[in-house]
């Protein structure tokens, strides 16, 4: 009499459950045009007014292009705060040629205030900055006469939809759902930057008030440079004045 042959259970595959294709990351369609990197070029392009077809706050804006510069060298770790003075920290080589030259001004002097740093060479960062801009074709420099008189440059934005991305960003982080620990610090810094020297083509006084305990939180994120531009604003406000 033949056995039965039993045979063993087989278990039902567990149907793995298909992953999710990876969520593509977001991208910014700037056409042919990048939006720079260093902090200088950003508030450059953030102080350029398209309504009125020119560059602004003229009279401070090396100031603030300096300070940018100095943020720019502290967040690389090239330098660090000693004791309210900027001390070149070894940090990587700037890509940005402004960037860089400032930093060997700071080797070749040594440790020394930040407002030391902001006083100096403003025009000439001014100039440098909008050079740099306009060899990445993202701004226009054409030379003219005032009332057919004065040589000045008359610059235009080539790509505005990078002045508005700049611009988007850098106000994005004044949004109160957003944890100021969690925000871009370059995109606070460049916010923080323009409401100390009251670029009003990057945030408007009624913002400012609205936002003045944030913005507050983000400086003391972005450091030491923000109280020297300040006191270096108002000092050169105060000398205008007497």
């Amino acid at each position: 009499m033949s056995r039965a042959v039993v045979m063993p259970l087989r278990r039902p595959e567990r149907s793995t459950p298909a992953r999710r294709p990876a969520r593509p990351r977001k991208t910014v369609a700037l056409g042919n045009a990048a939006a720079p990197e260093s902090l200088a070029a950003r508030l450059f392009l953030l102080a350029y007014d398209p309504e009125r077809g020119r560059l602004t706050a003229r009279a401070k804006l090396g100031k603030v292009l300096r300070a940018a510069v100095l943020v720019d060298l502290q967040l690389s770790g090239n330098l660090a705060d000693d004791n309210d003075r900027a001390r070149v920290a070894t940090g990587p080589a700037p890509a940005d040629p402004v960037v860089a030259a400032v930093l060997e001004e700071l080797r070749a002097v040594g440790p020394r205030r930040w407002r030391h740093w902001i006083d100096r060479r403003g025009g000439a960062t001014v100039r440098q900055v909008r050079d740099e801009l306009a060899r990445a074709r993202l701004i226009k420099v054409e030379p003219h006469r005032v009332l057919g008189i004065i040589p000045a440059d008359r610059i235009t934005l080539r790509h505005p939809l990078v002045r508005r991305h700049v611009l988007r960003s850098a106000q994005d982080t004044l949004r109160p759902s957003r944890l100021v620990s969690r925000v871009d610090l370059r995109d606070a810094s460049v916010v923080v930057l323009a409401a100390t020297a009251d670029l009003r083509t990057v945030i408007g006084r009624d913002q400012r008030t609205r936002h003045k305990d944030r913005l507050a939180q983000l400086a003391v994120r972005v450091g030491p440079v923000v109280p020297a531009l300040k006191k270096s604003l108002q000092q050169a406000q105060y000398s205008a004045g007497g």
